[in-house]
């Protein structure tokens, strides 16, 4: 199998002749003077250094071995610990964290790039930091100062774990549900009791605390949604000082045997009185949950960039050597017995479409991010409205379109390599077990296509998408180059496609609500695809703009991969499009009995 290499030219490519990142970060007052274009350099080449020749070695090796419970006490595989010793030292837990708690406070755009990194070199791996990442910005946002003086510095650091615990034996999405209580106790804590299950790292080895984040109900709680609250459950008390005390009542009960991801603990937890803190008010839990939960969904959308890189890496490598049969045009390789199958229409079909969407993908995330900087650190009320409404809309599409992709291409680079992509050896059966659950945890992909299509569009009446509609209609406007005119008409034609899809489910759902679900799915991957056109449109616009400096061809080939999207993938939109408007009367001709 090809080793992962963290992909630094592409990314480079994406962050600053595309996006021009730097000059983002320098008109964003919370950012200007705190990063600038060398620093994030620097930073790349580190963490591409760390992905590459410290985490990613460990990838076969960990899922070989797994992760081991034994009596509550899980233990990581060989060498996980001291790569995430190597990890934490280097301030990557904290890369995104407020400074003013010890964190490095660098944009979402560096962090995205850094973390497709990290998925693409050990998706069990990263997903140890991540969670910590994630807790550290639900306790940043929502927790008392006392509550952030005392845990945010260890978090950051990496010297304390974090995890989220929201699902139940009996709940998962409908989490008005839950049956973990807290009850007041006289010093102000809570006594947490409930049990948790597919706990992303709920215990390990990796630290000497995890801090858990719980939702929970107060025996007064209202019932459902409302009536939920966030509690900090630390596996081991923290003295005043800041020094570990003792033991409070947590457990891991036992860990899940998966299909991949397998060194990442995903635990059973048992909270049985456990000391905890709320953080936020009573009954506003899973609205401070869901600031943890939209960064994780994110996160988890860029693991199946990740997966698809690290599978692409290790197919073209393949096919650029694997020799069978001839070339349909005659011999490509004469000297040998057979020609490299690269030569192949259809190896170059999926080895185009993994690359076509894979760097689709990494420029959508940068996009994205790009958003959240400004969400975050600008001061115009406008320009940060915006950048808040785009967040809302294209979180559940980068989720879910992400990991359908990631696992799209996953199987393609599994296909490439024929028998050898179905044994073990060369990584690609592994690539495809673990790029799979990305379409199940953090919302499953289904209730993605739902949150967009109900909550950021029909309830809006479209406000959202009109947003994103108008920044594409005035990139169009200003981009009538007929050097580009291959690119901007369909993604002009897919944008007016789109629009229309929008209209027709927000009217069709007012007199039949089931017209939401029924479209949700499609119409996700219809936005998917169109974003994506967008994204490549921008590509091909800097691309252009460089020829003349495309010494090793980088930016020929950029073009080429962005024209096969425009023609091969961006017609999927058709048949996606016609399943919409088909609307939801079929979906209800049968009885369950008859299923």
């Amino acid at each position: 199998m090809a080793d992962y290499k963290a992909p630094l030219r592409d990314i480079r490519f994406v962050l600053n002749e595309v996006f021009e990142a730097d000059k983002l970060w320098q008109s964003l007052p919370g950012l200007n003077g705190a990063i600038d274009a060398e620093t994030a350099e620097a930073m790349l080449e580190e963490a591409g250094k760390i992905t590459s020749q410290t985490i990613a070695p460990l990838n076969r090796s960990g899922d070989e071995e797994g992760a081991h419970w034994n009596d509550g006490v899980v233990t990581t595989p060989a060498g996980f610990k001291q790569a995430y010793t190597t990890y934490a030292e280097g301030g990557w837990v904290g890369l995104g964290g407020n400074p003013e708690f010890g964190g490095l406070g660098m944009p979402k755009t560096l962090g995205v790039q850094v973390e497709e990194m990290v998925y693409g070199a050990n998706n069990s791996f990263a997903l140890y930091p991540a969670l910590t990442a994630g807790c550290c910005l639900a306790l940043d946002a929502h927790g008392s100062e006392e509550l952030k003086q005392a845990y945010l510095p260890n978090l950051y650091s990496g010297v304390w774990a974090g995890t989220m615990c929201l699902t139940e034996p009996h709940c998962g999405t409908d989490l008005g549900i839950i049956r973990t209580k807290a009850v007041p106790q006289d010093n102000g804590t809570y006594a947490v009791t409930g049990t948790k299950i597919f706990i992303t790292g709920g215990e390990h080895d990796l630290t000497d605390n995890i801090i858990h984040l719980v939702l929970a109900k107060l025996p007064d709680a209202p019932a459902g949604p409302k009536g939920i609250s966030l509690f900090l459950v630390p596996k081991v008390l923290v003295n005043a000082d800041g020094s570990l005390g003792e033991r409070n009542s947590v457990s891991c009960g036992s860990i899940e045997h998966k299909m991949g991801i397998k060194a990442s603990a995903t635990c059973v937890m048992n909270f049985d009185g456990a000391e905890g803190y709320l953080i936020g008010e009573v009954n506003k839990g899973l609205n401070a949950m869901f600031t943890m939960m939209n960064y994780e969904r994110l996160s988890i959308g860029i693991q199946g960039i990740g997966c698809g890189e690290a599978s692409y890496q290790t197919a073209v490598a393949y096919a650029r050597e694997r020799t069978q049969s001839r070339s349909p045009t005659g011999a490509i390789a004469p000297e040998q017995t057979a020609d490299p199958i690269i030569v192949h229409p259809d190896v170059r079909r999926m080895l185009l479409t993994m690359k076509a969407m894979t760097e689709g993908s990494r420029a959508f995330s940068t996009y994205v991010g790009s958003q959240l900087d400004i969400s975050k650190f600008a001061d115009d009320p406008q320009i940060k409205k915006k950048g808040e409404d785009l967040v809302a809309l294209l979180t559940p599409v980068a989720k879910a379109f992400f990991t359908d992709i990631g696992l799209e291409s996953c199987i393609h680079g599994q296909q490439i390599l024929g028998g050898h992509g179905y044994v073990r050896e060369w990584g690609q059966e592994q690539l495809v077990r673990d790029a799979r659950i990305g379409q199940i945890y953090e919302g499953t992909n289904g209730i993605q296509a739902l949150d967009l299509m109900g909550r950021k569009t029909v309830a809006n009446g479209g406000a959202f998408f009109k947003v994103f509609a108008e920044e594409v209609r005035e990139f169009i406007a200003a981009n009538q180059d007929k050097d580009l005119a291959d690119f901007v008409q369909p993604l002009e034609k897919a944008l007016t496609n789109l629009e229309e899809l929008t209209a027709l489910v927000i009217d069709r759902s007012k007199t039949n609500p089931n017209e939401i679900g029924a479209a949700s799915v499609e119409y996700l991957h219809v936005f998917g695809y169109t974003v994506y056109g967008y994204m490549w449109t921008r590509m091909a616009k800097a691309a252009l703009a460089r020829l003349d400096q495309d010494g090793d061809g980088f930016y020929a080939a950029k073009l080429g991969t962005g024209r096969f999207f425009i023609k091969r993938l961006l017609p999927r939109i058709h048949s996606l499009s016609e399943a919409v408007r088909a609307g939801s009367e079929s979906l209800f001709e049968l009885d369950a009995a008859q299923f």
